[in-house]
């Protein structure tokens, strides 16, 4: 199994999504390890559960102090753990700007609505009042602005005749549990897995000027130019040929160039069996920790060695802008 993915976990209160979260790492099979709860209160009763778990603790009250001071000192404390992943988990705290860009993209929290409805507080009275169906939970992607991040993904629950905002959080907070640490656990193990890992190309190389995509010996490719004229700039190869990896295919300017960047970065560079000859690179996809902006670059420049005169000039012109 890939190194497992080292998580932060962020709490105010009891943290019962946390303890879901702790339990939900004992597994053999979790690709993650909780290397860190924090929180702003001291006296959180989760601090306890997660000390008697083994689990490193830190706190530091933010009673007194700026909102950015304190964020400052949470967002060292999760560094000095070696934490790649930030989970919040009832943690009462508005971040500052300035915290959730440093985590941007790697810092997840669950909302007890089904956003974008009933963002804030008092989501179960309002979906009551609301005279909904279903009630839910959502977890996403922190963002500056309160709960609109992206959402990962979502668990209705039904509200039933006699509910009032006590028994519909109960039941949301079973499936809260349920939710969080599989939604992770997901998000976490993104960057290995083909469907994500290609659709990141698909948006970088469809992003280019008159690119198309197409399959080539069973591959999805990239074309630049006329239905008829166009040239290949990239391929997706997920162990073709008998390689292991999964990879980018672009074109280098040629054998000397190839072989320096094999030379200087073997773990990410390779010759691929069926184009390696005529100059081609393959970039590695499935480390875990791929450079998407490398890997747009990449994309560019050998759209650029393919792409007719008329366009890389217009492209030549834009740059300059």
């Amino acid at each position: 199994m890939a190194e497992k993915a080292k998580i932060a976990i962020l709490i105010s209160g009891r943290g019962s999504n946390m303890a879901a979260f702790v339990y939900a790492a004992k597994s053999p099979n979790c690709p993650y390890d909780i290397v860190l709860v924090a929180s702003n209160d001291p006296e959180a009763p989760g601090l306890r559960l997660a000390e008697a778990e083994s689990i490193a603790t830190f706190a530091h009250p933010h009673k007194g102090m700026a909102r950015e001071d304190h964020d400052d000192i949470m967002h060292d404390a999760i560094l000095r753990s070696g934490a790649e992943y930030v989970v919040l988990a009832g943690y009462m705290r508005i971040l500052s700007d300035g915290f959730v860009k440093k985590w941007s993209d790697r810092m997840l929290n669950i909302h007890p609505s089904l956003l974008p409805k009933y963002k804030g507080l008092d989501t179960y009275q309002r979906a009551i009042d609301a005279r909904d169906n279903v009630a839910g939970c959502s977890v996403h992607l922190v963002t500056p602005e309160l709960d609109d991040g992206p959402v990962l993904a979502q668990t209705e629950v039904a509200i039933l005749p006699d509910d009032d905002a006590d028994s519909l959080a109960s039941r949301t907070l079973i499936a809260e549990h349920q939710l969080y640490p599989a939604t992770v656990a997901h998000y976490v193990t993104r960057e290995s897995n083909p469907d994500w890992i290609l659709q990141q190309i698909r948006d970088r190389a469809l992003a280019l000027e008159e690119s198309s995509e197409r399959l080539s010996f069973g591959s999805p490719g990239w074309r630049v130019g006329g239905e008829k004229n166009g040239k290949y700039f990239a391929y997706f190869t997920q162990r073709l040929y008998g390689e292991e990896s999964i990879g980018l295919l672009v074109k280098t300017s040629g054998l000397d160039e190839q072989a320096a960047l094999i030379d200087a970065d073997p773990e990410l560079y390779y010759s691929p069996k069926f184009l390696g000859k005529s100059g081609w690179i393959a970039i590695r996809l499935d480390t875990g920790n791929t450079d998407w902006d490398h890997i747009a670059d990449w994309l560019r420049k050998s759209w650029q060695r393919v792409a007719p005169k008329r366009l890389t000039k217009m492209a030549a012109i834009a740059d300059q802008f």
